[in-house]
């Protein structure tokens, strides 16, 4: 069973919500992992695309957008809606409304929240869902 990481940020800008994605895909990279970051549409996707080039000088994450074709480097961030390609599902970067698949072989799942009361209000939901699929838990208050 997956665990779940919800990081609540102190505010409600959703370019800090963004930069800290950024950040949290590049810890995820240097780790030696890769993941998929879940997005709502291509518009988001296009957005985090953009600022994992941008985010930080002399950073580099191999990412792209997934638009059904497996990347050729199997370590390559995929971005994309929840039509997950086997070998990304290990560890999932939601930043979606969705709800990502809770089984094997999803092992993390992490939720990135702004303060907003939209955020919130959606976080709380899938807190509740993950609680009734009995994943453990822990939240971040940054």
């Amino acid at each position: 069973m997956p665990e779940v990481s919800f990081y609540v940020l102190n505010s409600d800008s959703q370019q800090q919500r963004q930069e800290f994605a950024c950040k949290l895909i590049e810890k995820i990279y240097r780790s030696g992992h890769f993941c998929y970051v879940l997005t709502d549409s291509a518009e988001q996707a296009e957005q985090i695309d953009k600022a994992l080039w941008t985010f930080r000088a002399g950073s580099f994450v191999p990412h792209q957008i997934y638009r059904g074709e497996i990347p050729e480097f199997t370590n390559t961030i995929l971005i994309g809606g929840d039509a997950i390609p086997d070998g990304w599902q290990n560890v999932i970067v939601n930043l979606s409304a969705l709800y990502p698949p809770t089984a094997a072989p999803t092992e993390r799942i992490l939720e990135i929240l702004d303060n907003s009361e939209e955020s919130k209000q959606a976080g709380r939901q899938r807190y509740r869902h993950y609680q009734q699929a009995q994943l453990a838990i822990a939240t971040h208050k940054m």
